[in-house]
């Protein structure tokens, strides 16, 4: 399947990050060099980089960047809660940098935490990979998918999450298209994933999201098929805002919804949805595209990066460790044991 795998967002070349700036995509080919961790902050905050675990991998290698640059442990840690201060829904940036905190509390270098972040990198691929097997399986052939914002390449280490077992099931000729939600207002749909998959030679057709209902009344589409950027205990789903809309659509429909994402997105210590933050982003991203006005000067926006997704309307969350169908808290629980 390595023909359908073919693009990368980030690069460490041992003191630098490299990442392929995702906000000039597709027309541009932008690479952005972070040679300290508040460059690597900034770019996260900025949406350089995006997607769950490509944020806890880019900001693992910032505490690399840090420790590298550092005259002491205080300073180190500093740096860390930047790190951790630049977006505040996607659990995988907690949990990459409390995994490489805790090299740093075992007295740890930066020889050290260099080979814990390549460790973090070199999962994420296997567990994308390993995912895409697991998710292709449940999909019957012949039917076409829907996905909602990107989750591909640009948003991991490799390979994805969503568009992981797409990849998969493609490559298994499980899946006769893809239809991809644009995703106002950043439009990672369309400058992202249909990118991603043309560069790949997977067929995808562009949508607005709210073309989504009249797509699933056709019977087209077989499995909706997004990623998540924090699961809680009971299997609720915090994505990409519009994501929740989808999943109701879905489930008038007959349509299957499946959540893909490696174990390290679960969030156990949340009991349920509510109580997961959501990011809300400035109101000139709604109010305004490409730094175009598009809007009345001076109207008020809401925008959240977010939404919640309950999990009674999701049918399989796809892990590295198996797959949850009709998600409860006994399953996730049984899972993750």
């Amino acid at each position: 399947m390595q023909q359908f795998d073919t693009v990368r967002a980030l690069r460490w070349t041992g003191t630098t990050l490299e990442l392929l700036d995702q906000r000039r995509l597709p027309h541009e080919r932008v690479v952005l060099k972070c040679t300290r961790a508040q460059n690597v902050a900034e770019a996260i905050r900025d949406m350089v980089v995006r997607g769950a675990p490509a944020i806890g991998v880019a900001a693992a290698f910032g505490v690399v960047l840090a420790a590298q640059h550092a005259t002491d442990v205080a300073r180190i840690r500093i740096e860390i809660q930047k790190l951790a201060e630049s977006r505040p829904t996607a659990v995988n940036l907690f949990w990459a940098l409390e995994r490489m905190g805790k090299v740093l509390d075992a007295g740890g270098d930066a020889v050290r935490l260099e080979q814990e972040a390549l460790s973090i990198e070199t999962e994420d691929i296997a567990a994308n990979r390993r995912m895409g097997e697991l998710g292709a399986t449940l999909i019957e052939p012949g039917l076409a998918v829907l996905t909602h914002c990107n989750t591909g390449s640009l948003a991991t280490a490799g390979y994805g999450t969503a568009l992981g077992v797409i990849r998969s099931a493609y490559a298994q000729q499980r899946i006769t298209q893809v239809f991809a939600d644009e995703t106002r207002p950043w439009l990672q749909g369309a400058r992202l994933t249909a990118w991603e998959l043309q560069q790949d030679g997977i067929p995808v057709t562009l949508q607005c999201e709210g073309a989504a209902a009249s797509l699933l009344r056709t019977g087209q589409v077989g499995w909706v098929i997004v990623g998540a950027d924090r699961i809680t205990a009971n299997g609720d789903t915090a994505n990409k805002i519009g994501t929740y809309g989808l999943a109701i659509l879905a489930r008038h429909h007959g349509v299957k919804f499946m959540v893909v994402a490696p174990s390290s997105t679960f969030d156990l210590s949340l009991a349920h949805g509510n109580l997961i933050p959501i990011e809300t982003r400035p109101m000139s991203e709604i109010t305004s595209l490409a730094g175009v006005p598009i809007a009345p000067a001076g109207v008020a926006a809401w925008n959240p990066s977010f939404d919640v997704t309950p999990a009674d309307l999701i049918d399989a969350i796809v892990t590295e460790r198996g797959v949850i169908e009709q998600p409860t808290a006994d399953a996730v629980r049984a899972l993750l044991a």
